[in-house]
């Protein structure tokens, strides 16, 4: 399932995109309310862009103004979290749908707070939906302070958003299959989580891959530490093994012989 251009792409003869207009990619806000929230989108977006790091044609973002109305810089949301499949992979400081090929998101998250719950829940599924965004996913941090259970997603189908089945699994793990991903979103110790179904394995959050990257810096330099022991051992075999034949031939004693 792939999402379907926005009809912001002008038909012949439609109002043509107009240059001079200015498309702010700043509105003064910061990042996040909380670390909770903050980790939560940061990984993500980490995670997803780790995924997808072999693929220029897939582009992850977040905290980003998606404009959707032409000539209208009010016609703009800013995802916590975006996916784009079939959008090149380069920097862009806001996302305007008609200047890519009318390619709309494909997955969008918001990541709640106190402030934001409210219009996550109404106003921005209303706007994901009018401008076809496939897949529509919501977390709560605050793990029920602001919406229960604290996951929930919805998927587009005939035009309109159908929820996305979430259920705590047998381990209590909280999950919902995002078919645009082909991963399981998640709440696994109160931390929003990707997990691969195919490989059986989660996507690492950023602390979890600076950890193992530690872990494999330590494990090479122990390794190396290793080698360079058993080389110094050969070296210092072979050394006294020739200082033993030199004082064998000074007896007249062949090493080969010995």
């Amino acid at each position: 399932m792939v999402s379907k251009p926005y009809t912001a792409v002008p038909e012949p003869g439609a109002e043509q995109d107009d240059p001079t207009i200015d498309y702010p990619y700043s509105d003064g806000e910061p990042l996040a309310e909380s670390d909770q929230q903050y980790n939560a989108i940061t990984d993500t977006i980490h995670a997803l862009r780790v995924r997808y790091a072999d693929r220029q044609n897939v582009y992850v973002s977040g905290d980003m103004f998606v404009y959707y109305r032409m000539n209208d810089p009010s016609g703009n949301i800013a995802p916590d979290v975006f996916v784009v499949f079939g959008a090149e992979k380069r920097l862009r400081r806001s996302y305007i749908i008609w200047r890519e090929g009318g390619k709309t998101l494909d997955v969008a998250m918001e990541i709640a707070s106190p402030r934001t719950y409210a219009r996550d829940l109404l106003a921005k599924r209303d706007i994901y939906e009018a401008i076809g965004v496939t897949e529509y996913w919501r977390f709560d941090p605050s793990l029920g302070g602001c919406f229960n259970p604290p996951l929930a997603g919805d998927r587009l189908v005939d035009g309109r958003y159908a929820q996305i089945a979430v259920a705590p699994d047998h381990a209590g793990i909280l999950r919902g299959y995002s078919e645009m991903l082909g991963l399981d979103i998640c709440v696994r110790d109160g931390e929003l989580r990707l997990y691969d179904p195919l490989s059986q394995a989660w996507l690492l959050s950023t602390v979890e891959e600076n950890a193992a990257r530690v872990a494999a810096e330590t494990d090479l330099l122990a390794a190396e530490s290793a080698w360079q022991a058993a080389e110094n051992a050969r070296q210092a075999a072979e050394a006294r093994s020739a200082v033993l034949a030199d004082l064998l031939r000074q007896h007249g004693i062949s090493p080969d012989a010995v």
